[in-house]
């Protein structure tokens, strides 16, 4: 077992996104600094690992900073790619969009969700107009329960969409940071 571990929250330095947590001894945070990569400390396989070996994503440091009593790391980074072994931008996603993930992954033939990728991103796209008409019109003549129904039927397509794309929600976020400045 490794000596003293200590949390390390990565970060990214573009965006502020906390990305990731993992472990570091003092031999994972010497070869963080020594080589400009991150290295943690695997508890569960007990042994030192460089993020990005094997997927290939990783993380070039720009600052490690201690917190006050130096029992913590935040490591500030710039990313090679998706921090989380799922593909996604950051480990700590959204429930729902880790839910469609799964289901993808599952490649169960029942699923919606699969279904809905498998159609591709036009089908996707008429499912996301019809949702958002029916949260308009539901706005406008309804009780709440059924706008929080259109809602979340709206929300869940527009993932749905999103990942027909291939893209990440962490891009819409980022893009709503950027208007924001």
């Amino acid at each position: 077992m490794a000596e003293e571990l200590r949390a390390a929250i990565i970060q990214d330095d573009a965006t502020g996104r906390v990305l990731m947590l993992g472990w570091m001894d003092e031999e994972a945070l010497a070869l963080t600094r020594s080589s400009g990569l991150v290295h943690f400390f695997s508890r569960s396989r007990q042994r030192l690992w460089k993020k990005g070996e094997t997927s290939g994503n990783s993380f070039h440091v720009v600052e490690v900073l201690p917190d006050c009593d130096d029992d913590a790391l935040l490591v500030r980074v710039n990313a090679d790619g998706p921090a989380c072994h799922d593909g996604s931008t950051s480990c700590f996603t959204p429930w729902l969009w880790r839910k469609i993930l799964q289901r993808e992954a599952s490649g169960d033939p029942e699923s919606y969700v699969v279904n809905q990728l498998t159609a591709g991103t036009s089908q996707t796209a008429r499912k996301v107009g019809e949702e958002s008409v029916e949260l308009v019109v539901a706005s406008l003549s309804e009780d709440d329960d059924r706008v929080v129904s259109e809602a979340a039927d709206l929300w869940f397509h527009q993932l749905l969409l999103l990942r027909s794309r291939g893209l990440d929600p962490a891009a819409v976020e980022d893009e709503l940071r950027r208007r924001e400045r």
